[in-house]
């Protein structure tokens, strides 16, 4: 999946009302005293401690929060305990009841888990926070989710014109042309209206829909031609223009007409209602890969300590200078936790082809019954220069590859300039949909990582299997096995906005292979345990964002983030851990969510 068309619109200056586009700048937030005692001691604790978590608390430290009677899972695989004492936003102790004890005082908190299971918090590893919030925040969402069919979604669509003024724009996003029933069209669009301009935004980013009214106010001529940077307008066999707009120049036309100017206030509403949907699911951190800008960093780890999760952030390529000012506070391998905050950095992201979706994702065999192999977005020389580039600048770098061919290349860059080290941190592969098993054996030895967006086979299986790849590669598509038994460690990821953000169901699909859109299995032998795949979301995804030593697992010295489940997911039909309802969630020692 992608979604680098929404990110030049959403990120744009030209959207942003402050000059430069300083997006968080100004915020009139100040952490809590709790949340700022809690990140600034957790912060001095790990300057301190290091690696030896257990020696950051004397043995006389009393608990503020003590919880007991259930089980604990300091980490997936692991010998449950019962109790797990916390002080400072930091565990201190954590075994059987009669031991955790010596740590209670007349002031601590007592938190009956009453049978529940406590989890180390859920990390997605690639999860694009500020875009998420704000396309959930200003657009739409009619994706399959919550309209599965396409007569429940153009009953929506009928609603949004009844209770919008004649007039006033309809933007939608989230559509999904694979699984709500093929492209839309200019008229079907003006059957809803043809008194408000509309606009239905495709869940890959890269094409839209819109309708006659749309066209007319954008100043789109029936004899409109291509535009620079590969934008067009589809047409009937007629010739007239049906209504479908592909690429980003070609979006611009309508984007800058229904895209307010972004303002700090709702930036910040935006990404605090995002974050409560996020923690509500389980997670703890999530990781931002190119959609934070250099110069949003210092206000947005001011306002993070207010935030339901920890986050984190990679930047883009062209934006890596940025990170300059921040070199002091270790970067790569251990991150760089700014101070008093719940934010960190860690790498620097490439986007090295599209979506498999729309036939981008560059392979080294066509997709299926055409030609077409799809395309990189620099050749492999190019990609290498670039390598090199984060390489010199003691940074990890994260690629974004949808095709195998994109691995091939990535793998080769990487090679050249960092043979095999992880000294600045751990090289990672993004979404690694088509991969090939001799792709995995080599990302071993050259200590890469793959990071898989496993609601590809949820949504997409059976349309990779039937449409897009034949059942041969769609077998093998996000090899979660194969990096089992090559004992490569790999993470799962949402792409949110680009899939529903829930780390559960993505444990459910890479232990069930479930393809939810006909629930037929797709590539069983790619399937892995409840533990592989928990290890994916905990502490594997943790290492790959520089903060394992950190967060991940339930260790002494450690933060003290996790997740609290009303079932335990060992004891639950796969193909239903997506269903589990998350209870409580902890980050650094204080209590984010609650149902």
């Amino acid at each position: 999946m992608c979604r680098s068309c929404f990110s030049s619109f959403f990120l744009n200056n030209d959207y942003l009302s402050h000059a430069g586009g300083k997006l968080f700048e100004r915020l009139p937030l100040k952490p809590s005293r709790r949340n700022f005692m809690a990140t600034s001691v957790g912060t001095a604790a790990a300057l301190v401690a290091g690696s030896k978590n257990n020696e950051v608390f004397a043995e006389d430290t009393s608990a503020e929060v003590i919880f007991r009677g259930g089980k604990i899972i300091p980490l997936p695989g692991s010998t449950p305990v019962n109790s797990l004492a916390v002080a400072s936003g930091k565990i201190i102790a954590l075994g059987n009841e009669s031991s955790v004890a010596h740590y209670r005082s007349n002031s601590t908190r007592i938190v009956e888990l009453d049978g529940r299971v406590m989890l180390p918090g859920f990390i997605d590893p690639h999860n694009h926070t500020v875009l998420s919030a704000l396309i959930l925040e200003l657009l739409e969402d009619v994706g399959y989710v919550n309209y599965p069919t396409r007569g429940k979604l153009i009953s929506e669509l009928h609603a949004l014109a009844a209770r919008t003024p004649p007039g006033h724009w309809i933007s939608c996003s989230n559509f999904d042309n694979l699984l709500q029933g093929g492209d839309l069209s200019r008229q079907e669009l003006d059957a809803i209206s043809t008194k408000h301009p509309i606009f239905v935004w495709y869940t890959n980013g890269h094409d839209a829909c819109v309708n006659s009214m749309a066209l007319k106010l954008a100043n789109i001529p029936e004899d409109i031609g291509p535009l620079p940077g590969g934008g067009h307008f589809g047409r009937t066999d007629s010739g007239a223009l049906d209504g479908l707009v592909y690429e980003e120049s070609a979006m611009m036309k309508f984007a800058h007409l229904f895209i307010p100017k972004l303002t700090p206030q709702l930036a910040a509403k935006a990404i605090s209602d995002y974050l409560k949907t996020a923690a509500a699911s389980g997670n703890t951190a999530v990781h931002e890969p190119g959609t934070l800008k250099s110069e949003w960093i210092e206000p947005f780890s001011k306002l993070s300590p207010r935030m339901m999760c920890r986050t984190s952030a990679s930047l883009m390529y062209e934006d890596m200078q940025g990170y300059e000012a921040y070199r002091h506070l270790g970067l790569g391998p251990k991150g760089a936790q700014l101070p008093n905050s719940l934010f960190s950095l860690y790498g620097v992201k490439i986007v090295g082809d599209g979506s498999n979706q729309t036939r981008t994702g560059a392979q080294t065999e066509p997709y299926l019954n055409s030609d077409n192999k799809g395309k990189t977005n620099f050749d492999a020389d190019q990609l290498k220069d670039m390598v090199k580039n984060v390489n010199k600048a003691r940074l990890p770098v994260l690629i974004h590859c949808n095709g195998d061919y994109t691995i091939d290349i990535a793998l080769d860059a990487i090679e050249a300039s960092y043979s095999g080290s992880t000294e600045y941190g751990i090289n990672r592969i993004e979404h690694s949909t088509i991969v090939r098993l001799d792709q995995i054996q080599r990302m071993k030895k050259l200590n890469v990582q793959p990071s898989f967006l496993m609601n590809h086979v949820r949504f997409y299986g059976a349309a990779y299997r039937d449409d897009i790849f034949g059942a041969r590669r769609a077998e093998n598509t996000d090899p979660a096995g194969w990096c089992v038994r090559e004992k490569l460690p790999f993470t799962l990821h949402s792409d949110s906005p680009c899939s529903p953000a829930g780390a559960l169901s993505l444990v459910s699909t890479a232990v069930s292979r479930r393809c939810e859109i006909d629930g037929s299995v797709i590539g069983p032998d790619q399937a892995v345990s409840i533990d592989q795949a928990l290890r994916a979301v905990t502490i594997d995804a943790a290492r790959q964002i520089g903060l394992g030593d950190r967060i991940g697992s339930l260790e002494k010295g450690k933060e003290a983030d996790f997740v609290i489940l009303e079932d335990d997911p060992h004891k639950t039909d796969p193909r239903k851990i997506g269903n589990i309802k998350v209870s409580e969630t902890w980050v650094a020692g204080t209590q984010k969510f609650s149902r």
